[in-house]
C-alpha cells in the first residue's frame, strides 16, 4: 500500500513539473530565457517596430488603450514622471505602451496620446490578431466590454519591467506604494 501510495505521489509530481513546463512553453517565453513574446508591431509614427529594438535597455510594458478612463492615463502619467526624475539622477528606461484596442487606436490617435504625456513612449499598436498574441505571451488579459463607439476595455493593470538583459525584473500593480514603485523603477533603471 506504501509503496502504491508513493508511485502515486511520483506520478502526480511528474504530471505537474509536466504541466508547468507545457503552460510556460505555450506563453511564448522567448529561447534565450527573455520573459514575454517577441513582437512586430506598428508603432505611432506608422513604422513597424519590433521587440529586438529593445534590447539592452530597461523598459517598463505597459498594455492598455486610449480610450481608458483612468487605470491607462494614470498608470503613463506616471511613469513618465518617474522616468524623468530618474534621468536628472543619471538613470534610464524605456515605457513602453500596447494598445489592447487597435479598432480604435490608430498610430495617429497613438501618437496624439502619448505626445500629451511624454514624447519618449512608445505607442504600438497593430492587427487584432498580432495583439492578441503579444498580450497572451506576456501573460496580459484584456476584454471588449459593451457595444457602439463608447465601449470599454476590461484588461490587466499590471506593469511589466524588463530588465537590460530582457528578464523579468518585477512588476508594478496599479495604486501600489509610491516608495516601492520608485524603489523598484530605481534599481531598474540602475540608480
Amino acid at each position: 500500500m506504501i509503496r502504491a501510495s508513493l508511485w502515486a505521489m511520483v506520478l502526480l509530481i511528474a504530471g505537474a513539473l509536466t504541466f508547468l513546463y507545457v503552460d510556460m512553453s505555450n506563453r511564448g517565453a522567448a529561447a534565450d530565457g527573455a520573459y514575454g513574446t517577441p513582437f512586430t508591431l506598428v508603432d505611432q509614427n506608422g513604422k513597424t517596430f519590433s521587440s529586438k529594438e529593445l534590447a539592452g535597455k530597461p523598459y517598463a510594458l505597459f498594455f492598455g488603450y486610449t480610450h481608458c478612463p483612468d487605470v491607462c492615463p494614470t498608470t503613463l502619467f506616471e511613469l513618465a514622471s518617474r522616468r524623468q526624475k530618474i534621468e536628472t539622477r543619471g538613470g534610464e528606461f524605456g515605457i513602453v505602451f500596447i494598445s489592447i484596442d487597435p479598432e480604435r487606436d490608430t498610430p495617429a490617435i497613438l501618437k496624439d496620446y502619448v505626445n500629451a504625456v511624454d514624447p519618449h513612449i512608445i505607442a504600438l499598436t497593430g492587427k487584432s490578431a498580432d495583439i492578441a498574441k503579444v498580450a497572451k505571451g506576456w501573460g496580459a488579459y484584456y476584454r471588449k466590454q459593451g457595444t457602439g463607439e463608447d465601449y470599454l476595455m476590461d484588461h490587466t493593470a499590471t506593469t511589466f519591467l524588463i530588465d537590460a538583459k530582457g528578464d523579468l525584473a518585477g512588476t508594478l500593480a496599479y495604486g501600489e506604494d509610491p516608495k516601492a514603485v520608485t524603489g523598484k523603477l530605481d534599481k531598474l533603471a540602475g540608480v
